[in-house]
C-alpha cells in the first residue's frame, strides 16, 4: 500500500505536463536537473542555522544590542500565587470583572491586587526588548545577505528581463550550482524559522506566521522538484528584497533611534507596497498563472503552485493592511510601532484610579477588559 501511495504521489501527471516523464529530468551530457532527493539536505542544514543562529545571537547581536545602548525596562514580577497562578495557566490571562471579583476572595487580595497580579504576570511572560534585538539582527542579517546572493543569482540570467523566457524549453532546464546552494540555503531557512517558532516572539499575526512558513517551504520544494526554479529564484529574491528593512526597522526602534526607524519603515511601507502588492501579482502570478498555457496544457502542478502563490498573495494583503495603520500612525504623528506586537503593560496602564477630573475617557481598564462605558481598549 504504501508503494502504491508512493508511485501516486510522485505520478508524472500531476506534476509535469503532458508526455513529460522523471526520465526526461535525468541527468546527461553533463547537464544537471533538480531532483527531489536534493531536498534531504536542507534538513540538517536547518539544523545548522539554529547552531550557527545561537552563537551569532550571543557573540555579535548581544554585543551590537550593547553598542547601540538597548536597555531592558525594570519589570515587577508577580508575587507567587497559586489561586491565581493556577487561573492563569488553565483560564487565561485576562479574567473577567466577575472573575476578577471570585479571584479575589479565594485568594485574600483586593480587586486592584488581583488586576496588578495579572498585569505582572503577563508582563514576565513577554520577551525581552534584547531578545527581540537579537532575534531582528538575526533575520535582519540573513535576509540582507539572501537579498544580495540572490540579486548575483538572477541579475544576469535572460529571464529577469524578459519573463517569458522563464518557461523558454520548460521542463527541460538544467540547474546551476549557484541555482542549487540558493534554493538550498534558503529552504533551510525556512525550516529553521518553523522548528524555532514555539520560541521566537510571539505577535499577533502568529498564525500567519505558521502559513506563511508552511505555504514558502511548499512552494520552494515543489518549484525545485517540479523544476519552477527560474520563476522560484525571482519570487524567492522579491520577498528577500523588504524583508532585510523590516528587521533593521525593528532593531533602530528596540535601540530607541525612532526617527530612524520611522524613516527606514517608510522606505520598507514603499518597497513592500511596490514589489509584493505590485510586482509580484501583475508581473510574478502573470508570469506563472499565463504563460505556461501557452505551452501546454494545465496540469494538477500547474494549479498547485499557483494556489500556494494565492496564498502568500492573501497574506501578503493582510500584512500590506497592517503597514498601512503604522504608515498612518507615522503621518498623524503618533508613534510608529509594529502593529503585530504585544505592548509593555506599565503599572498604570490599566486597572488604575482615574486622575481627577478625567472625567468618562479616563476611566480605567481591567485586565483588558473595559469598566462601565470605556469603550477604549489598551492591546496587551
Amino acid at each position: 500500500m504504501l508503494q502504491t501511495l508512493y508511485d501516486y504521489f510522485w505520478w508524472e501527471r500531476l506534476w509535469l505536463p503532458v508526455n513529460l516523464t522523471w526520465a526526461d529530468l535525468e541527468d546527461r551530457d553533463g547537464r544537471v536537473y533538480a531532483k527531489a532527493s536534493d531536498l534531504y539536505i536542507t534538513l540538517p542544514l536547518a539544523l545548522l542555522f539554529l547552531i550557527i543562529r545561537y552563537f551569532f545571537e550571543l557573540y555579535v547581536a548581544t554585543p551590537l544590542a550593547a553598542l547601540l545602548n538597548v536597555k531592558e525596562k525594570t519589570r515587577l514580577r508577580a508575587a507567587p500565587n497559586p489561586t491565581l497562578e493556577h487561573f492563569y495557566l488553565a483560564n487565561g490571562k485576562h479574567p473577567k470583572q466577575a472573575e476578577v471579583e471570585l479571584l479575589s476572595r479565594q485568594s485574600g487580595l483586593s480587586g486592584r491586587q488581583v488586576e496588578r497580579w495579572f498585569r505582572r504576570r503577563r508582563n514576565q511572560d513577554r520577551p525581552s526588548l534584547l531578545k527581540k534585538f537579537r532575534e531582528a539582527s538575526w533575520r535582519f542579517t540573513f535576509y540582507l545577505i539572501a537579498f544580495i546572493a540572490g540579486m548575483a543569482v538572477i541579475v544576469d540570467k535572460p529571464w529577469f528581463y524578459d519573463m517569458k523566457k522563464v518557461w523558454e524549453g520548460y521542463p527541460i532546464q538544467s540547474t546551476v550550482p549557484s541555482q542549487y546552494w540558493y534554493y538550498m540555503i534558503e529552504l533551510s531557512f525556512y525550516w529553521s524559522l518553523l522548528f524555532s517558532i514555539a520560541s521566537d516572539v510571539k505577535r499577533k499575526d502568529f498564525k500567519e506566521q505558521i502559513i506563511h512558513h508552511v505555504a514558502t517551504i511548499i512552494l520552494i520544494s515543489f518549484s525545485w522538484f517540479a523544476n519552477y526554479i527560474r520563476a522560484g529564484t525571482l519570487i524567492m529574491a522579491l520577498h528577500d528584497s523588504s524583508d532585510y528593512l523590516l528587521e533593521s526597522a525593528k532593531m533602530f526602534n528596540y535601540a530607541g533611534w525612532k526617527n530612524t526607524c520611522n524613516n527606514i519603515f517608510i522606505v520598507f511601507a514603499i518597497v513592500f507596497i511596490i514589489t509584493r502588492l505590485v510586482i509580484l501579482p501583475f508581473w510574478i502570478l502573470h508570469c506563472t498563472v499565463v504563460y505556461p498555457l501557452e505551452l501546454y496544457p494545465a496540469f494538477f502542478g500547474y494549479y498547485f503552485f499557483n494556489s500556494m502563490m494565492g496564498v502568500l498573495q492573501a497574506l501578503h494583503i493582510f500584512w500590506a493592511y497592517l503597514i498601512l495603520r503604522m504608515a498612518h500612525k507615522f503621518i498623524t504623528g503618533k508613534q510608529v510601532e509594529d502593529e503585530r506586537s504585544d505592548r509593555e503593560e506599565t503599572e498604570s496602564s490599566e486597572g488604575e484610579e482615574p486622575a481627577a477630573g478625567g472625567g468618562a475617557k479616563s476611566r480605567p481598564l481591567a485586565n483588558g477588559h473595559p469598566i462601565l462605558n470605556n469603550h477604549h481598549r489598551k492591546n496587551d
